[in-house]
């Protein structure tokens, strides 16, 4: 589960990443480190991806046909490697907000149960 590290950042659920590198991409094409800061940035650096799990989780999204991939210039005129959001990545985002969006109302049930109904 998410839970605050010493300095207040959560740790990812398993799983989540690769849903928020496909979010992410859907703004627009990024290089990795990109990619990185704008999930720090949208989570109001409560997220941060450290470069050993963004960067194999980019290559697997790359081999699974989610992502493609091209060299080009960064903003800091170094080479760096762009990643775009295929049709298949498209899709496969829509099916991980419909099982986040599952898994969000199934933990609510657990954490806020319906009071029982009085017999």
């Amino acid at each position: 589960m998410a839970k605050p590290s010493d300095d207040g950042r959560l740790e990812l659920l398993q799983g989540t990443l690769d849903m928020l590198i496909l979010r992410t991409l859907q703004w627009g094409p990024r290089h990795g480190h990109g990619i990185g800061q704008t999930i720090r940035a949208h989570s109001d650096n409560l997220l941060r991806v450290e470069t050993g799990s963004l960067y194999p989780a980019l290559h697997r999204l790359e081999k699974r046909g989610w992502l493609e991939s091209e060299w080009g210039v960064s903003e800091a005129n170094q080479r760096a490697k762009y990643y775009r959001l295929t049709a298949a990545g498209k899709a496969q985002l829509l099916r991980e907000r419909d099982r986040w969006s599952q898994l969000v109302v199934a933990i609510g049930r657990i954490m806020n149960p319906a009071p029982s109904p009085k017999e």
